[in-house]
């Protein structure tokens, strides 16, 4: 059972409409964590919404309008290669910084970095953002079954209907990632651009997710800009941090630089 205070305070983050689509399982996680810190009334409201702004909020270039995907998505042909799917996909990833900066090298990027494991036969995409409008770039096999998992709740309903209308085998659900990784087994798991937004809520977050995630392969991502655009050494940055997380465990990775992202596969 939800506390009293938590709920309470839960309420208040979430009447703002930019949150109002978040799963309340991570809101309530992150309430809780204010409460026990002491924090009160509007500064427990600003922290909690300011933890959700760094993880999610911030890469909304602009509020997705889910209900006019929704109406397209009906209209369209549920081929991968079809050119007004595709270009349906690419205007639509557009709204969401981390997918918007992968836009340009689609045709490049899961094509390279799971040349090795292709065709991939399961996925688990996890934090997904938009990332399943990427499908008609991957190479998946036929019968591929899709399993995405993300915090907001609009988002992940229309990535169902999508999944659906490709008549894909897959599901999309709410999950807190810090808490709770999916019981899904699959060939390959996604985890792109995830790792910086999770250390925002545990610094120590990175080689227990890696270690519990069911997958054979996972496609880990990093940023190479920051939101403004700017490097500031953060290839070179991700990079070691990546390499110290895994540090030790008897994996092999593999690693890939883009013009937008810096990838590494593991197999684990």
């Amino acid at each position: 059972m939800v506390d009293e205070q938590v709920a309470l305070l839960v309420q208040r983050v979430q009447s703002h409409a930019k949150y109002q689509s978040i799963t309340p399982e991570i809101v309530q996680r992150l309430a809780a964590d204010a409460l026990r810190r002491g924090l009160q009334g509007k500064t427990a409201v600003k922290e909690v919404r300011s933890k959700l702004h760094q993880i999610g909020g911030a890469y909304f270039k602009q509020r997705p309008d889910v209900r006019l995907w929704h109406s397209k998505l009906v209209s369209l042909p549920p081929h991968p290669e079809d050119p007004a799917l595709k270009n349906f996909c690419r205007a639509a990833m557009q709204t969401h910084a981390s997918t918007a900066e992968r836009v340009p090298i689609l045709g490049s990027f899961f094509q390279t970095c799971l040349a090795s494991i292709a065709p991939v036969s399961s996925v688990i995409d996890l934090a997904c953002g938009l990332n399943p409008l990427a499908i008609p770039w991957m190479p998946l096999s036929s019968g591929c079954s899709y399993h995405a998992c993300d915090i907001y709740l609009d988002m992940l309903g229309f990535i169902s209907r999508f999944l659906r209308h490709m008549e894909i085998d897959g599901s999309a659900e709410p999950c807190d990632l810090v808490s709770y990784v999916p019981p899904y087994t699959a060939q390959l798991a996604f985890l792109l651009k995830t790792i910086p937004c999770l250390e925002q809520l545990d610094k120590t977050v990175a080689l227990p997710l890696l270690r519990s995630i069911p997958a054979e392969h996972i496609l880990v991502s990093f940023p190479v800009r920051s939101l403004g655009g700017t490097k500031k050494g953060m290839p070179n940055f991700y990079r070691d941090h990546f390499y110290n997380i895994t540090a030790g465990q008897n994996w092999q990775i593999t690693e890939f630089s883009f013009s937008s992202e810096l990838a590494f596969l593991v197999e684990k």
